[in-house]
C-alpha cells in the first residue's frame, strides 16, 4: 500500500500486530526494549526516537529511511508516522516526511518552565552589546550541552547555532563548566564513558589530561577553550548555580581566534562574563 493511501488515523489492527510479530519475533505483549518494567512504554520511546531521526543531515526522510535510522521494522515505523502526521509534528510530501514548526512545541515546554532564562536574556543581550562578542546559555545533556539561549554578535563558526542544538561537552567551555559541577564519581564516569574525538589538532583526547582540565576549571570557577571545537573558535564560559548551590547552566562567550587572544578575554572579557553570571545567579536566587 502506497503511502498516500494510508489512513492518518487508522488505529493499530489485529493485522497489524501480526505484521510485527512475524517482522520481529516478538509478540506484542512482550518486552523487548533493554528496560523492563511497568513504568516503560516501548511505544513512546520509539515515538521520541523517530523525532530524533530528523535533523540537518536528515531534514527529510521515506518510511525505509526512517526504519534504518531507528532500528525499528517498517511496519513500526509506518504506525508511529502515521500517528505523528495524525497529531501534526510530521508532514507527508509525496513519499517524504519532514518535521513540523510544531515539534518546537516541545522544547518550548521545557523553556517556559524555566523562566529565569527570559530574565537572563537581557544580560546576556547587555554583555554581547558591551563585548561585540556571542554569547550563549547551556545546559548538560548526557556527554553533550544543550543550547537553551544564543545571543549571536557575528558567525564565527561553520556550524550553524541556536536553541536544541547540541555539541560534546569535553571540548567546550560551558561544556568543560558543566562536567566541572558534577559530583568526582559522577565525573569520573561521564569522562570515562565519552569517545574523545580531536576535533582539532588542538582537542584534549587524553582522558586523564581532561579530567585534570575540568577540575582546573572547577577550582578557578570558569573555562577558557581556544579551538579545541573548531580552529579559530576561542570561548570563555561561567557557572549558574541553583538554590542550593548547584551547577545547572553555563554561560559563554565567545569570539574568532584571530581577532580575539585568550590574554584579551582573561583581562577584558572575563570580569565581566563573571558579573553577568553573578547577575544571573542572582535571578536564579542561588547562594553563590
Amino acid at each position: 500500500m502506497g503511502l498516500l493511501s494510508m489512513n492518518p488515523s487508522s488505529s493499530l489492527s489485529a493485522h497489524d500486530s501480526s505484521e510485527t510479530a512475524l517482522e520481529t519475533g516478538i509478540a506484542p505483549g512482550d518486552a523487548a526494549d533493554p528496560k523492563p518494567g511497568d513504568s516503560y512504554v516501548r511505544s513512546f520511546a520509539r515515538g521520541l526516537a523517530v523525532l530524533r531521526s530528523f535533523g540537518a543531515d536528515a531534514p527529510a526522510q521515506t518510511l525505509s529511511e526512517v526504519a534504518e535510522r531507528t532500528g525499528l521494522t517498517r511496519a513500526g515505523a509506518r504506525r508511529i508516522l502515521l500517528t505523528l502526521l495524525s497529531l501534526g509534528y510530521v508532514v507527508a510530501e509525496g513519499r517524504l516526511f519532514r518535521l513540523t514548526p510544531k515539534v518546537l512545541e516541545l522544547g518550548f515546554a521545557y523553556l517556559s518552565s524555566q523562566p529565569v532564562w527570559t530574565q537572563a536574556q537581557p544580560v546576556m543581550e547587555s554583555l554581547v552589546e558591551e563585548l561585540r562578542q556571542s554569547s550563549s546559555a547551556a545546559v548538560l545533556d548526557g556527554n553533550e550541552i544543550v543550547y537553551v539561549l544564543r545571543i549571536p554578535a557575528h558567525k564565527i563558526m561553520s556550524i550553524n547555532l541556536g536553541v536544541g542544538s547540541r555539541l560534546p561537552a569535553d571540548c567546550t567551555s560551558m561544556g568543560r563548566v558543566l562536567l566541572a559541577g558534577l559530583p568526582p564519581d559522577q565525573l569520573r564516569e561521564r569522562v570515562a564513558s565519552m569517545h574523545l574525538v580531536a576535533h582539532t589538532p588542538n582537542t584534549i583526547t587524553d582522558p586523564q589530561r581532561l579530567l585534570a582540565e575540568i577540575e582546573q576549571v572547577r577550582i578557578q570557577g570558569w573555562s577558557l577553550v581556544t579551538e579545541e571545537l573548531e580552529l579559530g573558535l576561542i570561548s570563555m564560559a561561567a557557572p549558574i548555580y541553583d538554590r542550593a548551590g548547584r551547577v545547572v547552566a553555563a554561560i559563554n562567550i565567545s569570539g574568532h581566534a584571530r581577532t580575539t587572544t585568550a590574554a584579551q578575554l582573561l583581562q577584558v572579557s572575563l570580569p565581566k562574563l563573571l558579573a553577568a553570571a553573578s547577575r544571573i545567579n542572582m535571578l536564579m536566587g542561588a547562594r553563590r
